[in-house]
């Protein structure tokens, strides 16, 4: 009797590993097609059979074709990302970070794909929520990578964290999507660089950070009493 169910218990468990692996299989296929036929259509048929699924299976775990292929455009994306972060760790100093990681991302593989999540997004309402869980991994994971660069550094920004990473990546985005609508331009047309604010430099009158033996930066310029004495 406690074998039956303790089996009964895990057969529900089995169930969702399975279905969580097929969804895996499926948005990594998906992913696949997608980077090497970068702007072509992709069948529910051959995401099936990349994935060594029956068809049926991406409606039954993504509802449709469509949020599939936003679910596979932002692993993609993702994986992007984490090459960009190598090509950042890589520069000598913050002007060379600025400058390789925006020519990095505006010839990221994924970026026809990410075009085509977005316009779904913006087409279909029931798919909007999908695209902002996406992109709002994607900017928790810029920031902390550029939280980690910057402190081991000694670099700064000039605005916040989070703003810095949404202003970069809607910036890049935006301009995917311009193209996608049919404006004309190159990449040389657009100062992706000039959207981050990453800088080695101290700001203009004040002196360069420091650190303090707990590894927090602390501030070189003496400081002063309410009364306006140094102390």
């Amino acid at each position: 009797m406690e074998k039956k169910r303790t089996e009964a218990r895990s057969t529900p468990s089995r169930s969702r590993d399975r279905g969580r692996a097929t969804r895996r299989r499926l948005i990594e296929a998906t992913a696949r097609l997608c980077a090497e036929r970068p702007g072509a259509e992709v069948s529910v048929a051959e995401i099936a059979n990349a994935a060594g699924v029956f068809p049926n299976q991406v409606t039954y775990h993504f509802g449709s074709k469509d949020s599939l292929l936003v679910h596979a455009a932002f692993l993609g994306l993702l994986h992007d990302a984490r090459r960009i972060e190598r090509i950042g760790r890589q520069a000598p100093d913050a002007a060379a970070f600025r400058r390789n990681v925006a020519r990095a991302v505006l010839a990221m593989p994924s970026l026809p794909s990410v075009a085509r999540a977005l316009a779904a997004g913006i087409s279909r309402p029931e798919l909007a929520p999908v695209v902002d869980q996406h992109l709002q991994l994607l900017f928790r994971q810029s920031e902390r990578f550029v939280s980690r660069l910057i402190d081991s550094r000694g670099w700064g920004t000039r605005r916040p964290l989070g703003v810095e990473a949404r202003t970069f990546w809607s910036t890049a985005l935006g301009a995917v999507l311009l193209v996608r609508a049919g404006a004309h331009g190159t990449a040389a047309d657009l100062d992706l660089a000039g959207s981050l604010t990453i800088h080695d430099e101290p700001e203009r009158g004040q002196a360069p950070p420091v650190r303090r033996d707990d590894g927090e930066r602390a501030d070189r310029r003496p400081a002063r009493s309410s009364d306006g004495h140094t102390q």
